[in-house]
């Protein structure tokens, strides 16, 4: 494993998020705040409770995962899409490092970023609600493996697309929506059996369901079966990864 490299890789990358820290640490703060102002307050005030939590609180862990997914996907696709568009990455194919090491580099900050976001958004989250993390060693693996896995899958769409405008494509068109329609604001309960039932196809279901369980101990979906979601869905990626270096897919094209 060489070490130098990722670590010239990992710092490089993190270089360029501390350029622009306070509007990536304000940003979040202000998006948060607003989501509190609408939902937590519009809403809140016609729904007292969901499942035993008021509804303030209840919205936290959807808030967290929304940005950390948006987040993780982000910053890995521009991370590894701009050598790609400089030309660059030729120099990281030809120097002596493996596609662990680059991933590890440019994936583990990405994750990194991703998981001081969360962070900054539980820490908003406290100032305008009571919280009470249950288990808080499930709420940190669930927020980890969060972060790495959609670090992955953002590198992947840094390698698929050709602009700029596809970089924002699918966390815009796909990523979202699948959040919203999640249970990110609300429970599956609520929603009709038939409803129900199409949701528990859409694959965040599962990480929603698992990290709020860590907060609130209630989940819509077994614990068990949301950590088998996140580590069937990092395997993949991962083995996408290994895939687009093995054959040079978009790569060396």
């Amino acid at each position: 494993m060489n070490l130098t490299a990722i670590r010239a890789m990992y710092v490089s990358e993190m270089a360029r998020f501390f350029r622009t820290f306070m509007q990536s640490f304000l940003s979040p703060v202000i998006s948060t705040s607003l989501y509190f102002v609408v939902f937590g307050a519009a809403i809140g005030s016609r729904i007292d409770e969901v499942e035993g939590v008021s509804y303030g609180s209840f919205i936290v862990p959807g808030l967290i995962m929304l940005s950390v997914m948006t987040q993780g996907i982000s910053n890995a696709s521009f991370g590894i899409y701009f050598p790609k568009f400089t030309g660059t990455i030729y120099e990281l194919l030809s120097a002596p490092i493996n596609f662990l090491e680059v991933v590890i580099g440019f994936a583990g900050a990405a994750a990194t970023k991703a998981l001081f976001i969360g962070t900054v958004i539980l820490g908003t989250s406290a100032l305008f609600v009571e919280m009470q993390i249950q288990h808080p060693l499930v709420m940190v693996l669930f927020l980890v493996l969060t972060c790495v896995s959609f670090a992955l899958f953002g590198f992947i769409i840094g390698i698929w697309a050709k602009n700029f405008e596809q970089l924002q494509l699918i966390p815009l068109l796909v990523i979202t929506p699948l959040v919203f329609l999640g249970g990110s604001f609300y429970s599956i309960n609520m929603l009709p059996p038939i409803w129900q039932t199409i949701t528990m196809f859409n694959p965040v279901v599962y990480l929603i369901s698992g990290f709020r369980w860590s907060f609130f101990g209630v989940a819509d979906v077994p614990i068990f079966t949301s950590l088998l979601a996140i580590g069937l869905f990092q395997g993949l990626c991962l083995f996408a990864v290994w895939w687009i270096f093995k054959t040079g897919w978009r790569i060396r094209k």
